[in-house]
């Protein structure tokens, strides 16, 4: 278009804004150049200008002293450093970097609140022992449930990863929900090895690993006279990306860290500093460094870690990686005399092959395909080849409430958390009782499952209807009889089994029925615990906190003796790693009842489930005291159960 063209080719001298001087006007253009404080006195020919122009600051020519002025400060809009984050946490600076260390401002506190304790004194939180670790490991998974839910129920999706394990660790940490915060080198009191962990803030809380995502854990050791501090390692973790066994289970080869990459994403040489100089220097000074092994099992969706105990370090050296930049190596090897864990661990999976066979093996399934896992019967105590004969049901049977006609969720693919519209959450008070990965979040008087008439058939919420899901195994026992196990690690909250057989009403329970090894009565005394979440650590009303007691419809008792499952074969321990919770659901206008287990801890692979068969309640009686002899071992075995 005519008058309005540009031409492009004309080159313009432009530079800059940083590199322009200014240019003051010359004695003959105008008065001369002078400087005025910003709210006056001016001199003739001067005229204040924006923002200091407002008539609230109306220069006065009679003031002996100037207004302040209200202009913020340039350096305020100066932008943050590069070792700031964008949500104010500090970032380390690259390796070789002489960037000035900035002080990293502090995070936004939890909100407290002030009528919380955690019941933890001074001394128990500097040092604990085995019922304090594991008091504060229920708290811990027990908020991270609860958080879970909560995250769950949310109807906006907004994409972001939660992650509830960080935020219940950190409210933990804040709380003074934790123990053994004296840091050492050696074994931690009240730690077991074989002890398992879902989630790295676990070993953060009992002192076990201190760093939440370091691999390396260290201390800082004086040395004498006028020598240096120098750093001494305590623990590590293996995540096995990296490292290498040789084939040996008591065998580590460990790769040190960083060098990863700095902020350009180029890969650089270690450096003999931090983590990797406590390494060379418990390498000097044989000192055993604690090892907890990194593992993906194929039965669970995230990593598992085990405390495989202690190692000493016996060689270091440094080799080209794969990037061709230097990495320091270490070679640890486990210390003798220790409980075997990761080596455990190895032999199952050779077991799940078939190389080789499960020493004692009498049956690979004694369900006869029932379940759809098999589950192994192995004697490797004496020459029984198992237990009485008993037909094998998953099922209760015998026993159906009959109630108004139920037609069930209207829900299409699944019951989503929150849903106050699905039939089957309002039963539960408004919340989805499993967590999105079915572990069971809270107990309660009873559970309410989808029912086979829902209209969800992908529904996760018909954990205890799915059948068994884990690898199990029932076992001789030395002086128990027979046990069961599994061959999977378990996590708090999974679901076990349920406990099938013939239903009677206790008060129809033929008298011969009192003396059944394979009896389970709902009637008994059982000692109570805590499980559930903590509402003071959750910040939530106490005055809602929901009972953990069962809520039945009426005195229940079933037998196993003829008609059973695997629960059968669980022995009773007065200090026992799995609890019974009654689930219901609806099917054809019956109301049909499970007693489902449920693991209260961690469970380790190869060690023996277990449950309180509680007391009997005998009129009169001025004490509860069982019908027969406890064999179980705990450190608070009462003596007698049943």
């Amino acid at each position: 278009m005519e008058g309005s063209y540009t031409d492009k080719t004309r080159v313009l001298d432009i530079k800059p804004l940083r590199t322009l001087k200014p240019v003051f006007p010359s004695g003959n253009q105008a008065p001369p150049f002078v400087c005025a404080p910003p709210f006056g006195p001016f001199p003739p020919g001067f005229t204040p200008f924006y923002p200091f122009s407002s008539s609230q600051h109306t220069p006065d020519l009679n003031q002996s002293q100037h207004q302040p002025s209200l202009v913020t400060p340039l350096r305020t809009f100066r932008s943050p450093p590069d070792n700031t984050a964008t949500n104010g946490d500090a970032v380390e600076p690259p390796e070789g970097s002489t960037v000035k260390r900035k002080i990293p401002r502090k995070r936004t506190p939890i909100a407290q609140n002030p009528n919380f304790s955690s019941g933890i004194s001074a001394a128990e939180k500097e040092n604990g022992d085995r019922k304090l670790v594991m008091s504060v490991l229920t708290r811990f998974d027990a908020l991270r449930r609860r958080l879970s839910q909560l995250e769950d129920a949310k109807e906006s999706v907004t994409g972001i990863i939660k992650r509830p394990d960080l935020k219940a660790g950190s409210t933990c940490m804040s709380r003074g929900v934790r123990t053994n915060t004296k840091k050492r080198t050696g074994p931690v009191p009240g730690l077991e090895i074989g002890d398992v962990f879902f989630f790295r803030f676990e070993m953060c809380l009992i002192g076990l690993h201190s760093p939440s995502m370091a691999g390396i854990d260290y201390l800082v050791l004086k040395g004498g006279g006028e020598a240096e501090e120098e750093p001494i390692a305590t623990s590590i973790v293996s995540s096995g990306y990296y490292d290498n066994d040789e084939g040996n289970p008591d065998v580590l080869v460990y790769t040190g860290q960083g060098g990863n990459a700095d902020k350009d994403k180029q890969s650089s040489d270690q450096k003999l500093e931090r983590g990797n100089l406590a390494l060379e220097k418990s390498l000097q000074k044989n000192s055993p460094v604690r090892v907890i092994r990194g593992l993906k099992e194929a039965s669970q969706s995230a990593k598992i870690y085990v405390y495989d105990g202690l190692y000493d370090v016996k060689e270091s050296w440094v080799e080209k990686g794969k990037s061709g930049h230097n990495t320091f190596k270490y070679k640890l090897v486990r210390a003798p005399g220790q409980a075997p864990a990761f080596a455990s661990w190895t032999e199952i999976q050779k077991w799940k092959k078939g190389l080789p066979s499960r020493e004692g093996m009498i049956l690979t399934d004694l369900t006869s395909g029932v379940e759809s896992i098999g589950v192994s019967l192995v004697n490797e105590v004496d020459g029984e080849n198992g237990p009485a004969y008993f037909t094998y049901s998953a099922t209760v049977t015998s026993f159906k409430l009959t109630q108004q006609p139920s037609y069930g969720c209207e829900c299409g693919g699944a019951c989503k958390p929150g849903n106050l519209n699905c039939h089957c959450i309002r039963k539960n008070g408004g919340d989805f009782p499993y967590s999105g990965n079915g572990v069971l979040v809270s107990r309660k008087g009873m559970v309410h499952e989808c029912s086979p008439a829902c209209l969800c058939p992908g529904c996760k919420n018909k954990v205890t209807q799915m059948g068994v899901k884990l690898k199990l195994e029932v076992f001789k026992t030395v002086n128990r009889g027979w046990g069961l196990r599994s061959w999977d690690p378990i996590r708090a909250g999974s679901f076990i089994c349920i406990y099938a057989g013939e239903a009677i009403d206790k008060s129809q329970m033929q008298p011969a029925m009192a003396n059944d090894d394979y009896t389970f009565d709902t009637t008994r005394v059982y000692t109570p615990f805590k499980w559930n979440y903590e509402p003071g650590l959750a910040d939530e009303d106490g005055s809602e906190e929901m009972s953990e007691e069962p809520e039945l419809p009426l005195p229940l008792v079933i037998s196993a003796k003829n008609v059973g499952n695997v629960a059968r074969f669980m022995n009773h321990s007065c200090s026992p790693n799995v609890f019974w919770q009654p689930v219901s659901y609806e099917n054809n206008g019956q109301l049909f009842l499970n007693f489902a287990f449920f693991a209260i801890s961690h469970i380790p692979p190869m060690t023996e489930l277990t449950y309180d068969y509680g007391v009997t309640r005998t009129s009169g009686a001025q004490s509860l005291c069982g019908k027969k002899k406890c064999f179980c071992g705990s450190e608070f075995c009462r003596g007698s159960f049943g």
